[in-house]
């Protein structure tokens, strides 16, 4: 496999062991003493050993947190920040899956700022408040294929108070270098593989339908698309295929490049259940994807059949791509009802539909939202039932 290097803006080092040149990343960025994010589970693989070994090969001083959790919260930062300077580090390399980069990027903002995280929060120009010179340089190196969070501007980080998971945002949040190297993403199995590869089309397909002139992110959403649509079942079938790998990395990292355009009510709906019900990210994307394409067909569908004519879809219509969909998550055994992941009695259908409605994603929707279109989607979503 051949490897590459490519700014789009960022600088993006491509291909088969390049988690070797990891050292030469933190000398490009002055980096002496790193702070490497990743979680509990990953610390313990040997992909980390070797990472830190090259580290140290290259004479550099590395520092490891590794206490990150599933759908990161602002103490998960607090505490990371307070390592981070602790132990005297000067840039962070976030490492692992959306949850390592997005902690690991909010540890670089969060070590040179003095205001609480949530004062960045994704709403008019909050970013603008930040002392963007205090920033630490950031290297990410992602081992899973779906949020691309190493191309994203932005973490988000679940504030324990509220239970809302809320976009901490500013431009500088964009990685220095990322590092795309199939072999770190090898091990994944099945599950994950389409889980994440289901995110990285959820990224895709609402940048791409959200309203707005961005011709450049719609032309990036659409070949992230037609990549899934080749390399996804693939690499869940076979996880040792180093091109399937490679191309849905790639995917993913187009699927955040792309979504600057806009989200939609996909992701609305699915961070109140990742925040209260704890349910994968990746997984929620993949159940409410259909429910949400066809509550917005009347606004959608003629860039639907575009999309159907690029994907070279038999047949090129609104129900051929739903079908289309409908198929994939049936081959990658996800779940179709949202209440085959969540019990009827943990779902507060009214708590869910304001937190949805709130969500900074809400804004992106083709079609204008109210809180009651949301528990409608919500409870379509229960039920199983299409619109």
């Amino acid at each position: 496999m051949q490897n590459y290097n490519w700014n789009y803006p960022t600088t993006m080092w491509v291909g088969e062991n390049r988690i070797k040149d990891l050292g030469s990343a933190c000398k490009k960025l002055n980096i002496n003493k790193p702070l490497l994010v990743t979680d509990n589970g990953l610390f313990k693989s040997k992909i980390i050993q070797d990472a830190v070994s090259f580290l140290k090969k290259e004479n550099l001083s590395v520092e490891v947190f590794s206490n990150v959790v599933g759908n990161p919260t602002g103490s998960n930062v607090e505490e990371g920040v307070e390592f981070y300077k602790k132990n005297k580090c000067n840039g962070v390399i976030a490492f692992g899956g959306g949850s390592s980069l997005d902690v690991g990027k909010a540890i670089a903002f969060m070590s040179g700022q003095i205001q609480p995280i949530w004062e960045f929060e994704d709403v008019g120009d909050n970013w603008s408040k930040a002392n963007s010179d205090a920033i630490a340089p950031i290297i990410a190196v992602p081992t899973t294929a779906g949020t691309g969070s190493e191309t994203g501007r932005a973490s988000v980080i679940l504030n324990e108070k509220t239970g809302e998971k809320k976009i901490i945002f500013h431009p500088k949040f964009l990685p220095s270098i990322v590092i795309l190297d199939p072999v770190l993403t090898l091990e994944l199995p099945p599950k994950i593989t389409a889980t994440t590869g289901m995110d990285a089309l959820a990224h895709c397909l609402e940048a791409y339908c959200a309203p707005g002139f961005h011709p450049m992110a719609d032309g990036i959403a659409l070949e992230g698309m037609r990549l899934i649509n080749k390399w996804l079942i693939k690499a869940v079938k076979n996880g040792k295929d180093l091109e399937a790998r490679m191309n849905m990395l790639t995917a993913a990292s187009m699927g955040s490049t792309a979504f600057q355009k806009g989200l939609g009510a996909i992701h609305s709906l699915s961070h109140p259940i990742n925040a209260l019900n704890n349910v994968h990210h990746g997984l929620s994307n993949a159940i409410f994807m259909p429910y949400v394409l066809t509550f917005n067909k009347k606004e959608i569908e003629q860039r639907i059949i575009k999309l159907c004519e690029y994907l070279d879809l038999k047949d090129k219509s609104f129900d051929g791509f739903l079908n289309w969909t409908l198929n994939l998550r049936k081959e990658l055994n996800i779940p179709h009802k949202l209440s085959e992941v969540i019990d009827e009695k943990d779902f507060d259908i009214e708590r869910l539909s304001k937190m949805a409605l709130a969500d900074p994603s809400t804004g992106g929707n083709p079609k204008k939202l109210t809180v009651d279109d949301m528990r409608t989607m919500y409870q379509h979503s229960m039920q199983g039932k299409l619109f």
